[in-house]
């Protein structure tokens, strides 16, 4: 980060014995000492009035910064930090008992529903549901820290005197027939922004619907951890460069409170080990969706091995390090079988954000020394660590994005005597890992608007892949469905006169915007072909649900080749567009998985984007000859403001 250093450089009074209205006595020695003295003493008096006047420009930053952060309207508003459906404040009186349905808030710490259910109601019944739609999308990795993440949370609600209960099978069912046996007036559930888990809590709510109830006030309440306190999503700006320009605050995170028990006599359930649960997940479901499913197992560099053995370099030495066997400390953060990401429960993760950020501190305690082993291996381009260790516990709610936040704001204040400098952060973790919750909390509120704001031609989806969020719509009912992938710089919207056309001849269109791209989130990763190519891979079992034609434009039409080619199944025939790559036998990598840029290169990087914003409509306008107008000034406009969120 850029530093800068004040030089202490004496500053001398320019008195000249020269002038008229000086007596032109004699100088004695006397005279002469005191004289000099005097030049000493001012020169010094007016370095000190220099260096105070500095120190109270600094504090006065520094203060304003940290009353905000303390006293600003949003620590104030901690009770309007719902978004439901159904007011979460209290009334004076409590009412019956609760449901709180965890789903990705595997913690109690920074919970604001469980301070407003705590509040709200004589008894609070906290659930996890064994959901195959939703275990689904989960790599085993991701699966296991479910499980640990959930040992935690049921050991933490425990020592409240309460219980976790933990039950299989679809929500709707489970959630329906708790509400009847506990009698239960609210159901608290955390805010979702995909798609198919927004359109799961609507069942949920339609089948609570159907519960009978004495003083029908049964509802589902629906909440968030709002990171930033904005008061309306329409007024969102639409770019990143705007939106920091408001200045928004991250709001506080909340302790967590105790909860007032379940007094029914109830079957909390037991948690399943790894193996059982990968027997429920793979019970009553048919071979062919089995076989589906599979296909997401095998990575697309082994596959790539296998298709082409005598290609060089396609085993990085990441993917290498993710498949070493490690020897497990016994407070180790890595609680998986590959241990390359931190997980168990939240004081476990955030112990471990302590020694992340503390890194260039040093330390001799192992756990945290390891933690500084895999920043090291993870640290691929400057920052990429953070997403990399932290991103799947972030993902599961075991801590919440501004807790992240906080601590490490709070340990950046420690560095610097309290004060937080105007100029950057004073390491490269703090930085790592304030950026990556910030960005997040952007393309999150992005989502939130795209989804209530209507304003494109067509209706917007998100799915999260990797645990980032991912811009789709799709057209048609049912016919072959056809997927079209943009190229590079643009988004799905590119193909925006042909999607309702290709629709209305009777196909099912899905257009996506890959990762990096658009609206899409762009997290500090390293992004490949491959990288790109298993997300579209993924993107067709999980959301698509049947083989494509697959139609790709510059780079999409290298990316979709690369899909047939390793995954023929998933895929009934492609069209390629000015197709981008090297799509030929002999496979070379476009783009490299190492990616430790030098200054030079960056320096390059940053004119060379500052010259394609200024000339972004003459080359756009180059790609279509024929029709010029096409390149219009909305279409000019999203592409600068994708690139510069």
């Amino acid at each position: 980060m850029p530093v800068t250093r004040f030089s202490s450089t004496k500053i001398f009074p320019n008195f000249l014995l020269h002038n008229s209205s000086v007596s032109r006595t004699p100088i004695t020695y006397e005279t002469l000492v005191i004289f000099k003295l005097s030049r000493f003493l001012l020169s010094w008096k007016v370095l000190l009035l220099v260096a105070t006047a500095i120190a109270l420009f600094m504090a006065v930053i520094a203060f304003s910064h940290l009353h905000s952060l303390r006293f600003g309207p949003s620590s104030r508003r901690r009770k309007g930090h719902f978004i439901c459906c159904h007011s979460a404040e209290t009334s004076g009186s409590k009412s019956g008992a609760a449901i709180l349905w965890f789903k990705h808030d595997l913690r109690l710490d920074d919970h604001p529903a469980l301070v407003a259910a705590a509040k709200s109601h004589r008894s609070v019944l906290p659930l996890y549901v064994f959901d195959r739609r939703i275990l689904s999308r989960y790599s085993d990795e991701i699966l296991e820290l479910v499980l640990f993440a959930l040992n935690d949370l049921r050991n933490s609600l425990r020592k409240q005197g309460t219980n976790l209960m933990i039950r299989f099978g679809s929500a709707e069912s489970v959630i329906a027939e708790l509400v009847k046996q506990i009698k239960a007036c609210n159901v608290y559930a955390e805010v979702e922004l995909e798609y198919e888990m927004h359109e799961m809590i609507k069942v949920v709510k339609r089948n609570m619907e159907e519960v009978p109830f004495l003083d029908g006030n049964l509802d589902i309440v629906l909440w968030q951890t709002p990171f930033y306190d904005i008061k309306n999503m329409k007024d969102l700006p639409a770019s990143h460069d705007d939106f920091k320009k408001l200045k928004l605050l991250p709001t506080l995170p909340v302790l967590p409170p105790s909860l007032p028990a379940v007094e029914v006599e109830m079957d909390w359930g037991s948690l399943p080990s790894f193996e059982d649960l990968k027997e429920f997940m793979n019970g009553n479901s048919n071979k062919s969706l089995e076989n589906w499913n599979m296909i997401k197992e095998m990575s697309a560099e082994t596959l790539l091995q296998k298709k082409f053995p005598k290609s060089s370099g396609l085993l990085s030495e990441n993917s290498k390090f993710e498949h070493n066997e490690k020897k497990k400390l016994d407070k180790s953060a890595f609680v998986t079988r590959k241990g390359n990401i931190v997980g168990g429960g939240t004081d476990s993760v955030l112990n471990a954000l302590a020694a992340y950020l503390r890194y260039l501190e040093g330390t001799a305690r192992d756990d945290w020394q390891e933690v500084h082993e895999r920043l090291r291996n993870a640290e691929s381009r400057e920052g990429a660590s953070f997403i990399s260790i932290f991103g799947p516990a972030l993902h599961l709610g075991i801590i919440s994005n501004r807790r992240v936040h906080h601590e490490a704001i709070t340990y950046e204040k420690e560095r610097n005597a309290g004060f937080i400098s105007p100029f950057g952060y004073s390491t490269t973790t703090v930085a790592a890992a304030a950026d990556a919750v910030c960005s997040m909390e952007w393309y999150s509120l992005m989502a939130q608007k795209s989804l209530i704001s209507n304003e494109g031609t067509y209706s917007i989806r998100m799915w999260r892949w990797n645990s980032y969020l991912i811009q789709y719509t799709v057209v048609g009912e049912g016919g072959p469905a056809t997927l079209l992938v943009h190229g590079f710089g643009a988004f799905f919207e590119h193909y925006r006169d042909n999607i309702k056309e290709i629709a209305e001849t009777g196909n099912w269109v899905w257009a996506i915007t890959l990762l990096g791209f658009g609206k899409s989130e762009k997290p500090n990763i390293v992004y490949t072909e491959l990288l790109w190519a298993e997300m579209l891979r993924d993107f067709i079992v999980e959301v698509v649900g049947e083989p494509v034609h697959l139609v790709g434009n510059s780079l999409g039409g290298y990316i979709v080749s690369i899909v047939a080619c390793l995954w023929p199944s998933l895929v009934k025939s492609v069209a390629l567009i000015n197709s981008a790559g090297n799509v030929i036998p002999g496979f070379s990598q476009l783009f490299s998985k190492e990616r430790r840029p030098s200054g030079a290169a960056w320096l390059g990087a940053r004119l060379l984007w500052l010259c394609l914003r200024l000339t972004i409509k003459s080359i756009v306008k180059n790609c279509y000859p024929a029709k010029t107008e096409r390149a219009d000034d909305w279409l000019i406009s999203e592409m600068v403001r994708a690139v510069s969120t």
